[in-house]
């Protein structure tokens, strides 16, 4: 940072900015959509607004408090890769126990706001998804493992249980599926990222699965892990909480979740198409599902 930069005064709206960037929100949006997504059918299409309320007031302050600890914990290693050292705290402009503070509090407020609006089952829920998000991936297997993003992934297959648990109060193998949707639907999303930006994770010595194994290895077992995540999918039609036209759709979006990912088994173009396919796989699913109350 030259000593022109630095002696620029900041505007409040630019320091606003650099901490709502903590919390990740275009992640966290997409983590409200499966857990929202879930309490129609949960709540047979009728849940209470104070429960979705607290659903998306709740999970947004505690995985956008577990995003602000992850950038707090990483911030060494988001200096060394070009994607991430712009980021506020790499770049010196938040001071890093801001962010661990930050994500602490809104953890705090994601608990009591989500036990006094549903109950204390998604308030736990909740809390043991950051917590998986916090000390399982970010601290332990991130630095330690090629496979942090198969066990790490867990913890954003938490929002749904979040979600279910609020709506009906209990959970049951229909939220269980859809937790087994995004936890096997995580690695081929996140290691097409990570095919992309390889060069950033070798960079800052993270194992990732295409850094360590290679990119043929990280293809065939996306294939693998999307094959399972087509295959639960179809769970909620089994168990009577979704209709035929769901299972349509559930079988048509698997479909192309599996084709492209062996697509993407040759030619560098199909990765990048892959990872934008995921986000509107994962999308169009839940989306579906929340809508299942009221379709065949």
């Amino acid at each position: 940072m030259s000593v022109a930069t630095a002696a620029t005064p900041r505007t409040v709206a630019s320091v606003a900015r650099d901490y709502v960037s903590l919390l990740k929100l275009r992640i966290v949006a997409l983590l409200d959509v499966t857990a929202v997504g879930v309490m129609l059918p949960a709540a047979h299409g009728h849940p209470r607004p104070a429960a979705v309320a607290a659903v998306v007031i709740g999970l947004t302050c505690g995985a956008g408090g577990a995003h602000a600890i992850n950038m707090w914990f990483d911030r060494d290693i988001d200096a060394q890769m070009s994607r991430t050292r712009g980021r506020p705290l790499p770049a010196g402009r938040i001071p890093p126990w801001h962010a661990l503070a930050l994500g602490i509090g809104l953890n705090v407020v994601a608990f009591a706001v989500l036990w006094a609006g549903a109950n204390v089952l998604a308030a736990v829920l909740d809390l043991v998804g950051a917590l998986i998000y916090v000390f399982v991936y970010t601290i332990w297997l991130k630095r330690s493992t090629p496979q942090n993003i198969v066990i790490g992934g867990a913890a954003g297959a938490v929002p749904p249980l979040v979600g279910w648990a609020a709506a009906a109060g209990n959970l049951d193998a229909t939220a269980l599926a859809l937790f087994g949707v995004i936890f096997f639907w995580t690695p081929p999303h996140f290691w097409a990222l990570a095919q992309v930006i390889k060069s950033d994770y070798a960079r800052a010595n993270i194992p990732m699965l295409p850094v360590v194994a290679g990119l043929g290895s990280a293809k065939r077992q996306s294939v693998v892990y999307a094959v399972l995540t087509a295959a639960v999918s179809v769970v909620p039609f089994l168990t009577g909480s979704a209709g035929e036209i769901y299972l349509a759709g559930a079988i048509v979006l698997g479909i192309g979740l599996v084709g492209i990912t062996v697509l993407d088994l040759r030619g560098k173009r199909w990765t990048r198409r892959l990872f934008a396919y995921s986000l509107v796989y994962v999308a169009l699913l839940f989306a579906l599902f929340a809508v299942s109350p009221f379709l065949p």
